[in-house]
């Protein structure tokens, strides 16, 4: 009520006491060509056409309008003028005059300041002839819709500019509402967009802040045509095509990248169609006026009531997208409430916007509703990325104490791992001993060590829990603790020993060990519990497979004695080496790992993870040179 109030009181006095004289189609008629002469007052207009029923079809560039009236009501008026509305680029003539040219009639191209004023001079007693030299580059206006037809109105140059002021107001008024809202959704999309830098793994925050900040510009380009802001129109059509592509694409990805879930392929075929038109139309004004012309009238029936049903069924996402519902966690639950609301409301302000092709059968919904709907939309958006916006930072402040307790217990996990696998090994004078450790995870299952033993012994221990990660970590921590200490057990009684202590856990796993010792005269005792045997020289070693540790607690462990000569080497691997595995199922397999095993061990190592690791990788590697002096 206060704007008509305020809108009354400004220009009703200036309306009311205005001599003016408005010039209707029917007092029109047009001409498809570009003849100069055709600016002439007056010339035969045999086989002109009423420009009451003018439309673009075939599409034609170059048009005259000439239209006549009375202007003799403004010859005492202090400052007559012409008030034109035209979405295209023209010349005006009056009475055979040039008076001025808005646009480029080569290009086609025009400022979105459409309602200029032209001041007349001149005897304007008589019947007058107006005449204007167009040119066409578009069909309709954006997003979907008929451009509104020429407007001429004559009076005095103040009231003129009073009719276009009030018509700022009235153009204005259906754009505030959407306006405000998404330029509030775009400062929210700048905050989530601080979400996801702070946490670059969530790739939804991204997309949700990129749908966020491209919305605001096409809203503001909407009021700034109402507002007749003096801009191209080639700007105002790729300004609204470049943001609304950035919108609908991050929108549906959004909501799968939210559920955690594939995009679907049916869906990149909607994506793709819903589009589509976003191209073209961003493309229009690089063309032609005759080429412009020609593709603005495919986007503006065909390719527009393709693209506004894909919309409609692309808005069906988020229902797909956290489909089945009884599934969804606690957590997930109002997100995905959210997001089916606003999957909703797109639904609705695509298909209003599909009814406007006019197709047969359906009716047009949005000559009557799209102010209503528009608003609907903008205000449900910026509720539900409120919403979500409230979640989502509420989820990640959790994920941050989350991440902080995990940050403590990954110190914890690396002390454990520098028990597995230490940097420094204990060797006897004589022994050259080399390791690789490549675990899968930060923590892994491979474990071993090496000791000297106060009788002059080299003793290797080296093992596998089954399993992965913290767990199983834990389990090879314990039997390296039990192990200690017991440096008068033989081979076997060791593995004896940590069989009894792991199957006292009641873990449920087991672990494959080797536990070899060397004197200084070359003598190797071996006992295995289930372990890969070593490579001597290349050639696998014959051994006892016996059971792992932990299967059964009344399993006894044999023991091999071996003699090594001077220059003797020994890989030991874990069976990460040999079950490396390559995208098409292939294995390292045993038959590599024999033929590498002269190689020292960060090269095995090596060679099986670029084959593709699966499992923790552990090498070994032991060289016997009885005379030489080892420091490592």
């Amino acid at each position: 009520m206060r704007k008509v109030l305020v809108f009354l009181w400004l220009f009703l006095p200036a309306m009311l006491f205005a001599q003016e004289v408005n010039i209707p189609p029917g007092q029109c008629v047009w001409r498809a060509g570009d003849d100069p002469a055709w600016a002439a007052a007056t010339i035969d207009e045999t086989g002109w056409a009423p420009y009451s029923a003018w439309e673009q079809n075939p599409p034609q560039p170059h048009i005259w309008i000439r239209c006549h009236a009375d202007l003799s009501l403004l010859r005492d008026s202090p400052q007559p003028a012409l008030q034109i509305r035209l979405y295209a680029a023209y010349q005006l003539y009056v009475n055979g005059r040039a008076v001025g040219s808005a646009g480029n009639l080569n290009s086609g191209g025009f400022s979105m300041n459409l309602i200029r004023n032209w001041p007349l001079a001149g005897d304007l007693s008589g019947p007058s002839t107006i005449a204007l030299r167009t040119t066409w580059r578009y069909t309709s206006a954006v997003p979907f819709g008929p451009y509104p037809g020429l407007d001429l109105l004559a009076g005095n140059l103040d009231n003129l500019r009073d009719h276009r002021s009030a018509a700022i107001v009235t153009r204005s008024a259906p754009f505030l509402i959407p306006a405000l809202c998404f330029c509030i959704v775009g400062i929210v999309g700048l905050i989530v967009l601080g979400l996801w830098l702070n946490d670059r793994s969530r790739s939804e925050l991204l997309l949700l802040g990129i749908n966020c900040i491209a919305l605001p510009p096409i809203y503001l380009n909407y009021l700034g045509i109402a507002g007749l802001i003096n801009y191209p129109a080639g700007v105002y059509f790729a300004l609204w095509a470049v943001p609304a592509l950035a919108t609908n694409i991050c929108r549906t990805l959004f909501f799968f990248a939210l559920a955690g879930r594939r995009v679907p392929w049916f869906f990149w075929i909607l994506i793709a169609a819903a589009t589509a038109i976003y191209f073209v139309t961003a493309a229009i004004p690089l063309l032609s006026p005759a080429q412009s012309l020609w593709l603005d009238a495919l986007r503006a029936h065909r390719f527009g009531a393709l693209s506004q049903l894909a919309s409609v069924l692309e808005s069906t996402a988020p229902f797909l997208a956290f489909w089945p519902w009884r599934k969804l966690s606690p957590r997930i639950k109002p997100l995905a409430a959210l997001c089916m609301i606003w999957g909703a409301t797109m639904m609705a302000f695509f298909f209003v916007r599909f009814t406007g092709a006019q197709l047969v059968g359906l009716p047009n919904l949005q000559s009557r509703w799209s102010n209503v709907v528009a608003d609907f939309e903008a205000v449900a958006t910026l509720g539900v990325l409120i919403g979500l916006l409230t979640l989502l930072s509420r989820e990640q402040r959790q994920t941050s104490r989350e991440r902080a307790v995990l940050a403590g217990e990954m110190q914890a996990a690396q002390q454990v791992q520098r028990i597995l696998a230490p940097s420094v090994l204990d060797t006897l004078p004589g022994i050259r001993l080399a390791v690789a450790f490549h675990p899968i995870r930060e923590v892994g299952g491979d474990f071993y060590s090496c000791s000297m033993l106060p009788d002059g012994r080299q003793r290797i221990l080296l093992g596998d829990v089954s399993g992965k990660g913290a767990a199983a970590a834990m389990a090879a921590a314990v039997l390296l603790g039990a192990a200690q200490g017991r440096d008068t057990y033989s081979p076997a009684a060791l593995l004896d020993h940590l069989n009894s202590v792991l199957t006292g856990m009641r873990l449920g796993g087991f672990a494959t060990c080797l536990c070899a010792e060397l004197s200084a005269i070359g003598t190797l005792t071996l006992a295995n519990a289930g372990h890969l045997p070593p490579y001597r020289n290349g050639e696998e070693m014959k051994l006892d497979p016996g059971l792992p540790l932990g299967i059964t607690a009344d399993a006894r462990y044999g023991e091999a004695d071996v003699h090594l000569s001077p220059g003797d080497s020994l890989t030991f691997i874990s069976d990460g080496v040999v079950e490396a595995q390559k995208g098409s199922g292939e294995l390292f397999g045993f038959d590599r790992a024999a033929a590498i095993s002269h190689q020292t061990a960060e090269e095995i190592a090596s060679a099986a993870q670029s084959f593709g690791q699966e499992d923790d990788i552990t090498v070994l590697k032991l060289d016997f040179v009885p005379g030489e002096t080892i420091s490592d």
